[in-house]
C-alpha cells in the first residue's frame, strides 16, 4: 500500500464517516442470489469432492476433515469484513457494504443470509459468537454493537456506543467471562457491554465508555485501535493499532495501556486477532501475511515466531479458528469494490 494512502480510505471512509456518509459502497444486494442465498456454494479445490450437507451441528461439535473445502465463495459485492464460528461449525461473515450477515456451514462450504443488515445500512464488522446462540457485531460508522439470534437472525439488543457520528469506528469484538469488549478506531476509548448473571444482555445505560491512558497509540484522522483479543492469563485486553504497528495491553478495569515488548519487531496493517494459548494470530491485511506472537503469560511480552503466508490471500482482514484451520475472509481492501467483485474465505492449517 502506498504510504501516503489512508488506512481510512481502506474502509471507505473517504474524508468523512457521520451517518450517510457511505462513500463508494454499492446500494445493496447485487443479486437475487444474494438476497436469498440460493446459488452460494463452494468453489472446490482442484480434486476434491463435495461432501453430504449434513448438518455438522447435529450430533455435537463438527471437526474439519479432509473433505471441508478449503476455500469458498462469498456473494459478489459483499465486501466481507468480520468473521465468527460458533462451536457447531456454522460461519458467520459481515458486510462492510451493507451489514448483512450470512451464515456459513463449514463442512460444505454453502452459506444463507441470516440478517439483512439495519435499516440505515452501516457496516457489520467484527464479531463473536458465544455459547448461547448470539453474535456479538460491531457497528463501524454507525457507532453501535448488535446482538442477533445465530438462528433466527433477530436482533435481540441494539447498543448506541458513541453518538459523535462524525468521529466513531467500532470495530472489533472480544468475549470474556463478564464483559463484551469492543474496540473503538477513532478515538481512545474502549466499551463494554456487562454481562449479567447468565449471561444477561445489559441494559442501554449499562454500557461502559473506558477511557484509554497510558502509553496510548493514536494517530488522529486514522484507524487505530483494531482486533482485540484476552492476555494468556486473562487478566488484560491486547489491542492492535492498525496504523503504527503497535501491541497494546489494556487494563479493562481502569483502561490503563502500555506497549508490549515485540524485541523491536511491529505490526503494521494489524487487523483481526485470533489468541490460542499462548500463540497471538495477528491478521496484518495489506502484507497477506497472518504473523504469530508467543507471548508471555500476562502479555507485557512476545516474541514473533512464525509467518504465515498463502497466494490465495487478497487482503485478509479477520480470522477465527475451527479445528486446526483458521478461515480467513478476503476483504480486498484497495481494489475498486463493485456489485461485481468477488470475495471469498480460505482456510489454511494453524500448523
Amino acid at each position: 500500500m502506498p504510504e501516503n494512502l489512508s488506512r481510512r480510505t481502506l474502509f471507505g471512509l473517504g474524508a468523512a464517516v457521520g451517518a450517510g456518509a457511505l462513500l463508494g459502497l454499492p446500494a445493496g444486494p447485487a443479486s437475487a442470489a444474494d438476497s436469498t442465498g440460493e446459488g452460494w456454494g463452494p468453489d472446490w479445490p482442484t480434486g476434491s469432492t463435495a461432501p453430504g450437507a449434513d448438518d455438522p451441528g447435529r450430533s455435537g461439535a463438527a471437526r474439519p476433515s479432509g473433505h471441508w473445502p478449503d476455500r469458498f465463495a462469498l456473494p459478489n459485492g459483499f465486501r466481507p469484513e468480520g468473521i465468527a464460528i460458533d462451536d457447531r461449525g456454522r460461519a458467520y461473515f459481515g458486510s462492510l457494504a451493507d451489514g448483512r450477515v450470512l451464515r456459513y456451514e463449514l463442512a460444505t462450504g454453502r452459506g444463507e443470509l441470516l440478517y439483512p443488515g439495519p435499516a440505515a445500512g452501516t457496516p457489520s464488522l467484527g464479531m463473536k459468537a458465544d455459547g448461547r446462540g448470539r453474535l456479538f457485531t460491531a457497528g463501524a460508522w454507525g457507532g453501535d454493537a448488535r446482538v442477533l439470534d445465530t438462528r433466527s437472525g433477530e436482533v435481540l439488543a441494539s447498543y448506541q456506543l458513541s453518538t459523535d457520528l462524525a468521529n466513531t469506528f467500532v470495530n472489533d469484538v472480544v468475549l470474556t467471562r463478564d464483559v463484551v469488549w469492543i474496540t473503538e478506531s477513532l478515538k481512545p476509548v474502549l466499551y463494554g457491554l456487562p454481562l449479567g448473571p447468565g449471561g444477561r444482555l445489559p441494559r442501554p445505560d449499562q454500557v461502559i465508555r473506558r477511557q484509554l491512558t497510558g502509553d496510548v497509540d493514536h494517530v488522529p484522522d486514522e484507524i487505530n485501535a483494531n482486533g482485540i483479543e484476552t492476555t494468556p492469563d486473562g487478566r488484560a485486553l491486547l489491542v492492535v493499532n492498525m496504523t503504527t504497528g503497535a501491541l497494546q495491553r489494556i487494563d479493562p478495569a481502569t483502561g490503563r495501556t502500555a506497549k508490549v515488548d515485540l524485541g523491536g519487531q511491529s505490526l503494521p496493517f494489524g487487523d483481526g486477532l485470533l489468541r490460542r494459548g499462548r500463540d497471538l494470530y495477528v491478521v496484518r491485511n495489506q502484507a497477506d501475511e497472518v504473523t504469530v506472537v508467543r507471548l508471555d503469560p500476562a502479555g507485557r511480552r512476545g516474541t514473533v515466531t512464525r509467518r504465515i503466508t498463502d497466494p490465495r490471500f487478497r487482503v485478509p482482514a479477520t480470522v477465527a479458528a475451527h479445528g486446526d484451520r483458521l478461515y480467513l475472509p478476503n476483504a480486498r481492501f484497495g481494489t475498486e469494490p463493485t456489485p461485481d467483485t468477488d470475495y471469498d474465505v480460505v482456510a489454511v492449517r494453524l500448523h
